[in-house]
């Protein structure tokens, strides 16, 4: 697996500084626009391409929305999106960044990728930039640029579960199944799969207290070691974190080997559909963490359209299964538009800012509430446990909801069920 050097503040700060010189530069000098300028940074291509999958056509049909001006303060004004293709890589993210600071003037920054939102709001935190972002457990948003949950930060904002949920979510899935309790785990080596591997804090401990133990992993490229090490254990269940080409290769050397646990349950790598179909019949009763559904009760603030109708409209332009980060990245321009709206002078960023910091707002992933948070500058959303299921209907696998403790509004659907043999 990949080995990422730590993070932190100001290793990052010196690094990008030196590399781009952007952070030392004042503003360019502009004529002053009356234009609202929103930038948008998603991995449109790269390695994490999938999250962004419905990043663009959401971002036209958020400009169809806006196509009349957005109304604020008693005035009309004209807005502009400005995309970035981050292309999954932190340099690009950096470059982008600056490219829509310095250059563009943006009055707002969206970001809708994990890995380049601990870099990008740094970044805005510098420039005075309000920017909100998403798709990252809280704490790898947070912790790895030094801050708390008392503490936060002066510009950047984040609305996202945390990655405890999604932990103890995994074990409530594996307790409905009649299991050995013996797990084996590996994980990605970047802020989230760090933060998913801290023995104390992360899966590891939640093992511990609910009464699973522990395969110990063994760091290597090749799985084949740790395919033989949890099934000469037995291990019953495997999870970790790790994106879908880390899964399929991990999971085509187990039935090699003839590895079958009852019970897969790997965050990030099953949250598409497509990753699933990957696997063939290999691909059914995996279990993973689910952000969103066009099942959740829940309606856009800025469109008026249920998660259905969202959905519905997506597969019928994109010919595509839904995925979950669509709802999230709506979301991402609800939360930034409110902000634009209520703050009467969308233009004025410190405005904007404040908007951010009093937000509660109900939009199509559910409720959006920094105003009561007690962690500064976050916004925790719902999370709940599911399963990919065979489906005789018209996408080949349907992720059915087998847990809902975090998000009650959710509709349990079925009770998990074990691995089939094949």
């Amino acid at each position: 697996m990949t080995k990422l050097t730590s993070f932190s503040r100001r290793s990052f700060l010196a690094g990008t500084a030196a590399a781009t010189g952007a952070l030392a530069m004042p503003p360019i000098a502009t004529a002053a626009s009356k234009k609202v300028r929103i930038g948008f940074i998603s991995p449109l291509s790269g390695p994490r391409a999938s999250f962004g999958t419905s990043d663009q056509w959401m971002v036209d049909s958020i400009r169809k929305q806006l196509e009349g001006g957005l109304n604020s303060g008693g005035s009309t004004h004209e807005v502009e999106v400005i995309v970035k293709d981050n292309q999954s890589n932190m340099n690009r993210s950096i470059s982008a960044g600056n490219e829509l600071i310095l250059r563009d003037q943006v009055d707002l920054l969206l970001i809708n990728d994990g890995d380049a939102a601990v870099a990008l709001g740094e970044i805005a935190d510098i420039h005075g930039i309000p920017t909100m972002s998403t798709m990252q457990p809280w704490q790898a948003w947070m912790f790895p640029r030094g801050s708390n949950p008392e503490q936060g930060f002066p510009w950047s904002f984040h609305f996202f579960w945390g990655a405890d949920d999604a932990m103890s979510t995994f074990v409530r899935l594996w307790d409905q199944l009649d299991t050995n309790k013996s797990v084996g785990d590996f994980y990605l080596d970047n802020p989230v799969g760090q933060a998913f591997a801290d023995p104390a804090m992360g899966l590891p401990g939640f093992m511990e207290r609910g009464g699973y133990s522990r395969i110990v992993k063994i760091d290597a490229d090749d799985y084949s070691a740790q395919v033989s090490r949890f099934r000469d254990a037995s291990a019953d269940i495997v999870t970790g974190f790790g994106f879908p080409p880390h899964w399929i290769t991990f999971w085509n050397q187990a039935g090699q080997a003839g590895y079958t646990p009852k019970a897969c349950t790997f965050a990030a790598a099953f949250l598409f559909p497509q990753a699933i179909e990957a696997m063939g019949a290999r691909g059914d009763g995996m279990t993973t963490e689910v952000w969103w559904t066009p099942n959740v009760p829940f309606v856009s603030s800025f469109t008026g359209q249920s998660a259905r109708e969202l959905a519905d409209a997506w597969e019928a332009d994109s010919n595509a299964q839904w995925v979950q980060t669509l709802g999230y990245s709506h979301a991402l321009f609800e939360v930034g538009l409110n902000a634009l709206v209520q703050s009467g002078a969308p233009k004025d960023r410190a405005a904007v800012r404040d908007v951010f910091a009093t937000t509660k707002l109900d939009t199509v992933v559910g409720p959006v509430d920094f105003a009561s948070s007690p962690i500064r500058n976050v916004a925790k959303t719902q999370l709940a446990g599911g399963q990919w299921r065979k489906s005789s209907g018209k996408h080949a696998f349907e992720l059915v909801i087998t847990e809902n403790t975090l998000a009650p509004d959710l509709r349990v659907e079925s009770e998990t069920i074990a691995l089939p043999k094949v």
